[in-house]
């Protein structure tokens, strides 16, 4: 019997690497997960020079999960899955244990008053960093690639 990644398009015999992280929804945790993803990343070759912002959109990812889905309670958990190939880069997917959300309804982090704002633009710079961003499950997963 063959093993499937059922969140990952790439097949099995192809991956270079596959990595799944459970941490508590405690923002501490969030730089030691981040950096030790990263190091297998850089390791292993999966995406040579777009490592910044894999790691930028990675750490956005974690932390919108931490403290919008679990409402930073360390008793809930965050999810995170990571697979690479070489040909066909990295997916990072983060799920947390939230209500969700509509991601269409955020505004804009670089229009009017929100320029001025502390805070409101992971979503942006995931959306910048990455070349592929996906909300499922309303919300409360995200599926990011970078090829």
């Amino acid at each position: 019997m063959v093993a499937r990644v059922p969140t990952c398009e790439f097949e099995a015999d192809q991956l270079i690497l596959k990595l799944s992280v459970t941490l508590a929804a405690d923002k501490s945790a969030v730089d030691g997960v981040v950096q030790g993803i990263m190091h297998l990343v850089t390791e292993m070759k999966c995406a040579e020079g777009k490592e910044d912002s894999i790691q930028l959109a990675l750490s956005e990812a974690l932390a919108n999960a931490i403290i919008h889905g679990a409402k930073s309670d360390p008793s809930q958990l965050i999810e995170c899955n990571v697979a690479c190939d070489e040909t066909r880069g990295v997916v990072i997917v983060v799920r947390d244990p939230g209500a969700g959300f509509d991601p269409a309804t955020l505004p804009s982090p670089v229009v009017g008053e929100n320029v001025y704002s502390n805070h409101g633009r992971g979503i942006y710079l995931i959306n910048q960093l990455m070349d592929e961003v996906k909300f499922l499950k309303n919300g409360t997963e995200i599926h990011m690639i970078k090829r």
